[in-house]
């Protein structure tokens, strides 16, 4: 059984147990994450998006590091041109915890709307207040100047 997964921009073909290096990921250390599943493979491979909703890959991280240092040379004859510059990645080691389809992935979506609060009910006694006091004078409709309507009156008479 494996999956593939996309994280950071790259794709990873997991199996469980599997210790990756990826792009930095801005959970901390022991924290469990969703990779998202491109491919699952276990009987029968699933590809299309619905298959796909039911196909859970979580990983641990285990610590963030920092790649090997990379050097870049520029270079042009007879110029006198010499550049040299480095870059060292940030970098997630993970594991790969759990790779499955069906329940895991339906509870914790039911668990979602759950755990959001209800609005608060009005109290059955308590007054409506008016449409106007609502509004914020800023939201209402401004009153047309009265040297506006002054000049409207004499423009009709």
């Amino acid at each position: 059984m494996y999956a593939i997964v996309k994280t950071g921009g790259k794709q990873y073909r997991v199996e469980r147990g599997q210790y990756l290096l990826v792009e930095r990921l801005p959970e901390e250390v022991g924290a469990s994450v969703a990779l998202k599943p491109l491919m699952y493979r276990s009987d029968e491979a699933v590809f299309d998006a619905k298959g796909l909703e039911q196909v859970h890959v979580t990983a641990k991280i285990l610590g963030h590091e920092r790649g090997e240092k990379l050097r870049i040379v520029k270079f042009k004859p007879k110029r006198g041109y010499k550049r040299r510059t480095g870059h060292r990645q940030e970098l997630t080691r993970i594991q790969i915890v759990e790779i499955g389809m069906g329940e895991a992935k339906a509870a914790r979506k039911a668990a979602k709307p759950a755990a959001a609060s209800p609005p608060e009910p009005v109290a059955a006694g308590a007054p409506a207040a008016p449409e106007s006091a609502a509004k914020p004078e800023a939201a209402r409709k401004p009153a047309k100047p009265a040297a506006a309507a002054k000049e409207a009156s004499e423009d009709g008479a």
